[in-house]
């Protein structure tokens, strides 16, 4: 199998944009927070937390969408709790968010474990359906309409967002009292911006998304909640801002640039296929590809990224 013939099939981008979607809510949620200039290292457990709380919910009756409700509340739960420990009390940014981290994962494990104690394998519930109405939408091509078509609701809304939350930055004045915090709280208070208000408002948006795209996992990508699902993808989307440069355009590619390498490191290992003027590799090598050809473009990246002057610098009222 070609690599030409992999990358220009369909069922190449629908799994491209099934790996995105939980990367894409998780990198615009840590953006907003970062933008604020705070930076959220409890994404990891927000996501656990958001994947659990949202389809227990469903389990329990609720409908698929109040499963993405509450998964959402769960996740301004916690950030309000991150707000208050970095913002409010100006503890370390880096401890609050680790710490939520722990917090967030070990009570959605004891939930788990509290409500199935006697469950061999993971209770399922009915997911999202994909939308295939699209594949009826005319004008979009043998590509775009099998694609989409084959993808959910939920993943839409992540496309949605991106630019959504760039004409939030960018075009209003809530935008801007958000980037100002984030840069110059000084400057942000004299204006008379509440820099605790907006950084902690920001901490709260920023962790729904990030539960509302571990939320994605159980409600869409599977139709279960199980250990370890999220697997490091939070800790990918703080490096993924750091690629985007805090915008979130970039962002989205980030997350579609490396959803397509984490696809393409699949479809190597199970078609047989090589990369071009290699012999055939082990499978730990194609297990490797998404993260190094990351690290390589988050290195060429980052040295020129222009971070939010005020990230991870605690602000008193009234200091200077």
């Amino acid at each position: 199998m070609e690599l030409l013939d992999i990358v220009s099939a369909a069922p190449f981008w629908i799994a491209v944009l099934r790996v995105a979607t939980p990367l894409i809510f998780g990198t615009l949620g840590v953006l907003l927070c970062e933008r604020a200039g705070v930076l959220n290292l409890g994404i990891e457990g927000i996501m656990v937390a958001g994947a659990f709380s949202g389809w227990l919910a469903v389990y329990l009756g609720a409908p698929l969408w109040g499963g993405v409700a509450v998964a959402a509340g769960v996740g301004l739960a916690f950030g309000l709790l991150h707000g208050w420990l970095t913002v409010s009390l100006a503890l370390s940014q880096h401890v609050a968010g680790l710490g939520v981290t722990m917090l967030a994962t070990s009570v959605s494990y004891y939930a788990y474990r509290l409500n199935f104690a006697q469950v061999s394998s993971p209770p399922t519930i009915t997911p999202f359906a994909p939308m295939t109405w699209w594949a009826e939408v005319p004008l979009l091509g043998p590509l775009i309409g099998p694609v989409m078509a084959a993808e959910t609701a939920l993943t839409l809304l992540a496309l949605c967002m991106a630019p959504l939350i760039g004409w939030l930055l960018y075009r209003t004045p809530l935008g801007l009292a958000l980037r100002m915090v984030g840069e110059n709280p000084a400057a942000a208070e004299g204006q008379g911006i509440r820099v605790a208000a907006v950084r902690i408002g920001a901490i709260m948006a920023g962790s729904a998304l990030m539960a509302v795209g571990g939320a994605f996992l159980t409600l869409s990508a599977f139709n279960a909640f199980f250990f370890n699902m999220i697997n490091g993808r939070g800790w990918i989307c703080v490096a993924l801002v750091v690629f985007a440069s805090w915008r979130p355009g970039r962002a989205l590619l980030g997350a579609v640039l490396f959803a397509a390498f984490d696809a393409l490191q699949l479809r190597l290992q199970q078609g047989g296929a090589s990369l071009p003027g290699l012999p055939p590799l082990p499978y730990q090598v194609y297990l490797m590809l998404p993260y190094v050809l990351s690290i390589l473009a988050l290195v060429l990246v980052a040295r020129r990224a222009a971070y939010p002057q005020a990230l991870m610098k605690p602000y008193r009222k009234g200091e200077r």
